[in-house]
């Protein structure tokens, strides 16, 4: 698989330097190389970008607003942010970068970076060349992959008790290790993802495994050592689940 890029800086020595990484790397297609943001993003309107390599502190629009800007975008590129200002590792994490290299970096720490680029983009492509089950069907799948830091971490739904919200992140607590994960996405779209035969929201804030409830009222259901309150909106659901059992 071979990934299209840019790279964007507006310092010339640092453009050059990425340039070189990019056409030096096998699986990398170096599209252009560009010194502000607003001629990258006419670029990415107009071609297929898979990743972006991009300064944060630039003189027209810096890096964090372009990301912003292409999260709009269908089919986004990937981005992994080069800056000298480690500072912005948060900002970067919550627009979803892939990667964050602090200046100066070589060529091996820009290979670890780029390799999980790679990995992401065949993960992709395997999910989306899978058979398609029909739409009345929904599919079902033993595991997701949830984005952890920099990273996608596979979990298996076997493993998942319940599933908690807290505000931009989403907490999923395991049964086999006793931890929880921690994922920087909204729980309405881990619902999406999640078969609805196996997982139910119960509260907005909470999804339970279905097969892990060990005792449940009207208003309430344990999960290991959990006891959750069934939310008013999701109570005629949570009846109609409760009443196949009685």
């Amino acid at each position: 698989m071979i990934l299209n890029c840019i790279a964007v800086d507006d310092e010339p020595l640092a453009l050059g330097l990425v340039s070189r990484f990019i056409e030096q790397t096998a699986f990398l297609n170096l599209v252009g190389k560009y010194a502000g943001a607003v001629d990258a993003l006419k670029v990415i309107h107009t071609q297929k970008i898979d990743l972006v390599f991009l300064d944060i502190q630039m003189h027209d629009l810096n890096g964090i607003e372009l990301a912003r800007v292409l999260d709009k975008v269908a089919g986004k590129p990937r981005i992994i942010f080069t800056t000298a200002y480690n500072q912005f590792a948060l900002e970067g994490y919550k627009v979803d970068a892939l990667d964050y290299l602090v200046k100066p970096f070589n060529y091996q720490e820009f290979l670890r970076a780029v390799q999980k680029a790679l990995n992401y983009a065949e993960l992709l492509n395997q999910h989306t060349t899978q058979t398609v089950t029909p739409e009345t069907e929904q599919p079902d799948h033993n595991y997701l992959f949830l984005k952890v830091e920099y990273q996608l971490v596979r979990i298996a739904l076997d493993d998942i008790l319940y599933i908690e919200s807290l505000k931009d992140y989403v907490k999923v607590h395991l049964n086999n290790t006793g931890k929880a994960i921690l994922s920087l996405t909204s729980l309405k779209s881990l619902e999406e993802k999640l078969p609805p035969r196996r997982f139910m929201r119960v509260h907005r804030s909470f999804i339970v495994s279905l097969d892990k409830i060990t005792s449940m009222t009207k208003n309430s259901v344990q999960v290991g050592k959990k006891l959750i309150n069934i939310g008013d909106q999701y109570k005629d659901g949570f009846a109609q689940f409760v009443g196949k059992w009685i």
